[in-house]
């Protein structure tokens, strides 16, 4: 279906909530999303230039058909947007990587006699499923414990239909009470199965109640071999409780969002707190979200993954705020969401924050695309200017000239926040004459740019300008002269004013942020390099005149003095013989230099004759 073909269908679509699935020619789902109004949704999409959104760009150069489901709501749409993506997996939406395959525990409630084991395979058969567990071996530990404190079967009959002879091996080395020969009343074993299910879901402090009143009645009934099972159950519990409190932090059940992010991957961690203890934390990495903003990569997460859970807290704490948050307010039904901003709840989200970026700078390391982890500060700076790709290099630019003359320009690279001095650069200006720093940032930052791309080497991260609004924009003129699309900022230094592009407002930092500390440091440095390369060219053209005035001195002469004694008055303190050594002087050329370097010095003063001395002779 052409372009016209598309535009002429966009009429005939409904104005009511839906979810419009893009297709290819062989009838290959692209990209599955979901909408209000669904006719208007998609001729935005048919009527976009889309110059903005590369991925948008090519997935209309691919798409020749759409396809529309209605529902009743915007809220059924997340759900079914949800499923159709999970079904689909378009390769233009955002991809959960490997959200197939994170292993659960399985607990068959539907059973008369449930069983407990892994499986990687959800149904809709009455069962609970813990997890998805992305640390198999955190998996692991938890079934080893529940088959260690309680004796649940192992076996697969289909009990009561099929039951054996005898017990299996299990029942003799005390692993299980044997409920297929009846050993154990179904009313028993179910029992032990609700505090199962207690235990997997982080609630030990009301197994541990439970089984305290059981022993109590056990022992009140004169069962006590009944008792003393149950003080063995009891005993397990209150030395495996504490192992597997990660950390004590407010009271409540809470499901706890973090979020990183560098460039097209990004990474969710979910902190599951119980009773104000934080049992575990489970992750997801994100594909495809090049372009996309992290409010859409947060609640594309969701949808897939969090929203189709069946064990989730009656709060959910989330770092930001993201699109459709409403919407999942509605579907997420027993489920507040909160953005906290500070007090307990922010700490506990700064910890998540922290486990997804120690996840992400892992995923980097592992995959040799970075050498060394980026610091907390460098992530700080992305989350304040709002930065998609993580600024582990960035370059400051700054002017410096003295009166308008010798005006030339440096470039510092930082690595991670610490200075890279192999990549260091310094620039003699061309084309600008007197005071302009706004062309002369401009002609410095093509230059950089220019080389960069002709050498094919790597683009920074993050360009710093040192100044205002004008050097911004000089910079930015710069950078769009050869089509880049770089981050980009200045830092004016009487108020620490950061500027960005297309904010009319001034972004300011506090005086103690690390960001700030990263900015301020590289806009110093640049600073110092510039001013350093600024009075070497000065001095170097101050020498260059005083020694062109001396007759028999030409160029080549005047390079082997100052390369041997490095300034005019170096050559001053040398004298006659250091001079004369030199290939290509003699005593009396040696001599002459000296004598015209005295005549031009201003502040050489003629020494007054010394004072007679008289002494006077004792009488």
């Amino acid at each position: 279906m052409t372009t016209d073909l598309l535009a002429a269908k966009v009429p005939t679509l409904p104005e009511s909530p839906g979810v419009y699935l893009w297709k290819d020619g062989e009838g290959t789902v692209l990209y599955v999303g979901k909408a209000v109004r669904l006719r208007s949704r998609v001729r935005s999409y048919v009527n976009g230039d889309h110059r903005a959104s590369p991925k948008t760009r090519a997935l209309m150069i691919h798409a020749v058909d759409v396809e529309t489901i209605v529902v009743p709501t915007e809220a059924h749409a997340l759900v079914l947007e949800a499923t159709l993506i999970k079904e689909y997996r378009p390769r233009f939406n955002i991809a959960l990587r490997d959200d197939k395959s994170y292993p659960y525990i399985k607990v068959t409630l539907h059973e008369p006699f449930p069983r407990v084991y892994v499986t990687r395979r959800l149904e809709s058969d009455g069962s609970r499923y813990f997890g998805p567990y992305t640390d198999v071996a955190a998996m692991r530990r938890a079934l080893n414990v529940v088959k260690r404190i309680f004796t649940v079967r192992s076996c697969n009959y289909d009990m009561p239909k099929s039951m054996p002879e005898r017990p299996c091996l299990d029942y003799h080395i005390g692993r299980c009470k044997a409920p297929c020969i009846l050993a154990q009343t179904q009313e028993e074993y179910c029992a032990m199965i609700d505090e199962v299910v207690l235990f997997l879901d982080g609630r030990t402090d009301e197994v541990v109640r439970r089984v305290k009143e059981r022993m109590a009645d056990a022992a009140q009934n004169l069962d006590f071999e009944r008792a003393a099972e149950l003080r063995d159950v009891l005993r397990k519990l209150e030395t495996m409780e504490e192992p597997t409190v990660v950390l004590q932090v407010e009271g409540g059940d809470r499901d706890v969002i973090g979020y990183a992010r560098d460039g097209s991957d990004a990474v969710v961690a979910i902190l599951r707190v119980r009773d104000g203890k934080l049992l575990a934390r489970e992750h997801h990495f994100l594909d495809n979200v090049d372009d996309e903003p992290d409010a859409t990569v947060l609640a594309a997460y969701l949808a897939r993954a969090y929203l189709t859970l069946d064990e989730r807290a009656p709060e959910l704490l989330v770092p930001f705020d993201f699109d459709d948050r409403e919407l999942f307010a509605q579907s997420l039904s027993g489920t507040r969401i909160h953005v906290p901003q500070r007090g307990p709840r922010r700490e506990i989200i700064e910890l998540a924050q922290q486990n997804a970026r120690h996840l992400l700078e892992e995923s980097r390391l592992a995959s040799e695309e970075t050498t060394e982890r980026a610091g907390e500060p460098i992530y700080e700076l992305q989350r304040e200017l709002g930065l998609q790709r993580l600024p582990r290099a960035i370059v400051c630019f700054d002017i410096s000239h003295a009166q308008g003359t010798d005006t030339v320009a440096s470039c510092v690279w930082f690595q991670n926040g610490r200075p890279l001095r192999a990549e260091y650069r310094k620039f003699k200006i061309r084309t600008v004459e007197g005071i302009d720093d706004f062309a002369s940032m401009k002609e410095v930052v093509s230059r950089f740019v220019a080389r960069r791309v002709e050498e094919r080497k790597a683009l920074p991260d993050l360009v710093v300008i040192d100044g205002g609004k004008g050097q911004l924009n000089a910079a930015r003129e710069a950078l769009e002269a050869h089509g880049m699309v770089l981050p980009i900022i200045s830092l004016a230094k009487r108020e620490e004013e950061i500027f960005v592009p297309g904010r009319s407002e001034s972004l300011r930092l506090s005086r103690r942020s690390p960001a700030l500390r990263v900015l301020q440091q590289a806009r110093d440095e640049a600073h110092r390099f510039a001013g350093t390369f600024q009075r070497q060219r000065r001095a170097a053209r101050t020498v260059t005149s005083e020694l062109l005035s001396i007759p028999g001195v030409g160029p080549s002469k005047r390079r082997v003095l100052i390369k041997a004694f490095g300034s005019v008055q170096g050559v001053r303190d040398a004298g006659v013989d250091a001079i004369a050594a030199l290939p290509g002087f003699s005593a009396a050329s040696a001599q002459r230099i000296l004598d015209a370097l005295d005549k031009s010095n201003p502040t050489k003063a003629a020494e007054p004759p010394a004072p007679a001395i008289t002494t006077a002779t004792p009488e």
